[in-house]
């Protein structure tokens, strides 16, 4: 294995490419992301406490923000101040009315708060990484917001060790759709007792499966595969018919939930885009290699979500209904107009 590039020699590679994209730079020189943002601790950049406890306080405090949550297919930018935090050992939360975060503390390993010098004046933003040195979450400041509450955390946070230098773990491969065929009655049954989508991963996961292979093992009317541009077209017929709904994209280490209407959709060669005022997701529908529309019973009736997956299994995104204070039938009709599958290869 060909040794790690030093701090001083990344950022010399950088200077000769310094208008490449900071994830495809890191990708193309062999790089992590985190490792790309280390190399200027110190000139610029500080290395600080990643724990979502000690970070998220301050970040409360610097008023309105953009958040940024992402995985290899999707992009997930919402503007907002960060509100109501809770924390939790296993998973944390921010229940703000725009910005909506799930939290696994775990995954957040290196924390790093950047200032980059633009000519436009300090552009600074609070980036966190997983071991693997992959991107967990991003906060980026805006023009109203407070960079004296940035200053403040960068000095409460400041870590001792400011020499640049991580090392990166191996990440960990997907989990391939897993399931058991010969489960399939125990399957649906327990599918069909359900009284919140929260009690879905338990259920499959004591089952000895998961999301995927629960998905293709239990069939209609609990999950019925959909056309490859079922997303694309999920986010125009949300659009045209002004029918609100709540998108989560996320990570091992963070979940980003928009819940609204979506309202200018534009496709721009393999990307789908939302671009609205306060809020923009951008997803690869070339990485999209399976649509699932999946039906979970609860108590105040099915919860339908359309979910995307790529080729290794992943799950890139799904979408849901806007529940509150909204009536199910209109989105509950959008997911039944989808083309499924096995109607387009007939």
């Amino acid at each position: 294995m060909a040794p790690r590039l030093s701090p001083a020699e990344i950022r010399t590679l950088r200077a000769e490419n310094p208008k490449a994209r900071a994830r495809d730079f890191a990708t193309a020189n062999n790089l992590t992301e985190a490792e790309l943002v280390a190399a200027w601790v110190g000139h610029g950049n500080t290395a600080i406490a990643a724990h979502p406890d000690r970070i998220m306080p301050f970040v409360a405090q610097m008023g309105e923000v953009m958040a940024l949550t992402r995985n290899e297919s999707c992009v997930h930018e919402r503007v907002g101040v960060y509100s109501d935090y809770r924390s939790g050992e296993v998973a944390a939360m921010v229940l703000g009315p725009e910005i909506d975060l799930r939290i696994f503390p775990a995954h957040w390993v290196h924390a790093f708060a950047v200032t980059e010098e633009t000519d436009k004046g300090p552009k600074r933003s609070v980036q966190v990484f997983d071991a693997a040195g992959d991107a967990v979450h991003k906060i980026h400041l805006r023009e109203a917001s407070d960079p004296a509450a940035f200053e403040r955390m960068v000095e409460a946070l400041r870590l001792p060790d400011q020499n640049g230098v991580i090392t990166p773990e191996p990440r960990k491969p997907v989990e391939s759709a897993r399931g058991d065929h010969a489960r399939r009655d125990e399957l649906r049954a327990a599918w069909e007792k359900m009284t919140d989508t929260h009690q879905f991963l338990s259920l499959v996961k004591g089952l000895k499966m998961n999301r995927l292979g629960a998905n293709r093992i239990a069939g209609a009317p609990f999950a019925t595969p959909l056309a490859l541009d079922a997303v694309t077209r999920t986010l125009e017929l949300a659009s045209e018919r002004k029918v609100p709904v709540m998108i989560f994209v996320g990570n091992m280490g963070c979940i980003q939930i928009h819940g609204g209407p979506v309202e200018r959709i534009v496709p721009m060669g393999p990307w789908i885009n939302v671009l609205d005022p306060r809020f923009d997701v951008h997803l690869r529908t070339d990485h999209v290699a399976e649509v699932w529309r999946v039906r979970k019973p609860t108590r105040t009736g099915d919860a339908i979500s359309i979910e995307a997956f790529d080729a290794e299994g992943m799950l890139i995104l799904q979408i849901f209904g806007y529940r509150k204070d909204t009536p199910a039938e209109p989105w509950n009709d959008l997911t039944a107009s989808l083309p499924v599958l096995e109607e387009v290869n007939a």
